[in-house]
């Protein structure tokens, strides 16, 4: 066989090996094949060329068909003498390869070496448990030097959500999934599908799972089937969450002071960065904090997903207080619900730890009337026992006042009016029976004395009498 011969026969060995695996490794997957992140590693490798791409082509010693070129919209570079030769979803060195094969014929051994000139933008889109769903650009710059653009001036995973505001506290961000289209010729394309666990990249530091992003990704974010109070709490505290940067509007339902929709703003909890995360005791307190008869044990936090599902979290602000599990206290995101039920019972000593919290209202107002120094409205803090309320009124008119007892006037969550009589010790401690806890809007009806009813009474017998008489005539009728 000649050297002409052998040479040809090598050019056509290498355009068949070209044809076969100089693709990378994912182009040669079925389509929507799901794949891990370490089966994906290999794309992080280089960057790889498509349209819109302006590279150099050098071919050694032959400067008149070396110049710029562009990658078309086919994904192919137009080249004089060689033609047209696909070079979308190929490196440089196998873009390259590629060329150096199609100049061989006419060449003997050609030498091509490309660099990049002006990278094309990113186009990715984000969709899902996603703060700003959408279509986003990511634009980026080629290398001065001619040097090989690497995979680390690419956008990653964590860039993109963090550019579409981060995710919601409904993601599940064990499933992300990235489909990524490819493109084997002007005619074909696969598809591939991967599945990143950036959970692991939150509790374990595994930046495999931080892949680098192609022209054309889309990234799906799942919702979760449970939530988990913990696991939120762990999310809302990571850079690829949805920050509050604005308010949020939620609703604030049952056992609270003022139920409806309210808004979170930014720093109105206080000047500390902890202030600024939306929970659920924030809403509390924005909304005049619990009632006396809120049962904070079972509140629970109704979230709707990107697909309409809701979500429910149970929340237990009594385990806050007790244990100090701040897992409970958990963040809230746009939208949500917070409901608060009504205690079926309550335990007066449980009534005054919550009457401290910060979730309960700084005070309540109750009615004080009757023989008291300064009747009206009193403003004291929950819980408060009667007997203070008593004396926040100015005490009982040593003069006028029933000393020994008081009646007791509330208006029940179900609309009935319950009416005590309660004797009265300024020693007795709070207690149900003789000292009971005041809830919002009490009435504390403090009666007259025997002597001053008797006085009342003969006061209004004789006073028309004496509108009559003049009191000495009065007088004159007994002879006196």
């Amino acid at each position: 066989m000649s050297n002409f011969q052998k040479h040809t026969a090598s050019v056509a060995s290498a355009l068949i090996v070209l044809s076969g695996v100089a693709l990378p490794a994912h182009s040669q997957l079925r389509p929507a094949a799901p794949i891990s992140v370490a089966q994906s590693v290999f794309i992080e490798d280089a960057y790889t060329l498509g349209p819109s791409d302006r590279i150099q082509v050098t071919i050694f010693r032959v400067p008149e068909y070396t110049g710029p070129q562009q990658v078309l919209v086919d994904g192919t570079l137009n080249l004089p003498l060689a033609g047209s030769v696909f070079v979308e979803g190929l490196t440089l060195q196998q873009a390259a390869a590629a060329i150096s094969a199609r100049y061989a014929p006419f060449y003997r051994r050609p030498i091509v070496t490309l660099s990049l000139l002006s990278p094309r933008p990113i186009r990715y889109s984000v969709a899902g448990e996603i703060d700003r769903p959408g279509s986003y650009t990511f634009n980026i710059s080629g290398d001065q030097g001619g040097q090989t653009l690497t995979a680390g001036r690419l956008p990653t995973l964590t860039t993109a959500l963090q550019n579409a505001g981060g995710v919601t506290s409904s993601a599940n961000v064990r499933q992300i999934q990235i489909r990524r289209t490819q493109r084997l010729s002007p005619t074909q394309s696969t598809t591939q599908l991967i599945t990143v666990n950036l959970w692991e990249l939150l509790q374990e530091g595994d930046l495999t799972q931080d892949i680098t992003l192609r022209d054309g990704d889309t990234i799906q974010i799942p919702a979760a089937s449970t939530l988990n109070l913990a696991e939120t709490r762990r999310l809302a505290g990571a850079n690829l969450y949805a920050a509050t940067r604005r308010p949020i509007d939620i609703v604030v339902v049952g056992e609270v002071k003022r139920p409806g929709t309210h808004t979170l703003a930014l720093g109105t909890g206080g000047n500390n960065a902890e202030a600024l995360i939306p929970t659920v005791t924030r809403a509390i307190q924005v909304a005049g904090g619990i009632t006396e008869t809120a049962n904070v044990r079972q509140i629970q936090v109704r979230r709707q997903t990107a697909s309409g599902r809701v979500q429910t979290l149970d929340v237990d602000l009594w385990r806050l207080l007790q244990t100090g599990d701040v897992n409970q206290d958990t963040v809230l995101q746009n939208g949500d619900t917070v409901y608060i039920p009504v205690a079926t019972e309550l335990d007066p000593a449980e009534a005054t730890e919550l009457a401290a919290a910060t979730f309960s209202p700084a005070s309540i107002q109750v009615y004080v009337v009757g023989e008291v120094n300064q009747p009206g409205i009193v403003q004291v803090p929950p819980n408060t026992p009667l007997n203070q309320a008593i004396l926040a009124a100015g005490g009982f008119n040593n003069r006028r006042a029933r000393r020994d007892s008081v009646k007791l006037i509330r208006l029940n969550p179900d609309g009935t009016v319950a009416e005590r009589t309660i004797e009265i010790d300024f020693a007795n401690a709070l207690n149900d029976a003789d000292n009971p806890g005041l809830r919002g809007n009490d009435v504390i009806v403090v009666g007259r004395s025997g002597l001053a009813s008797f006085s009342d009474t003969l006061g209004t017998i004789t006073t028309p009498i004496g509108q009559i008489f003049p009191i000495v005539n009065i007088l004159r009728l007994f002879g006196l």
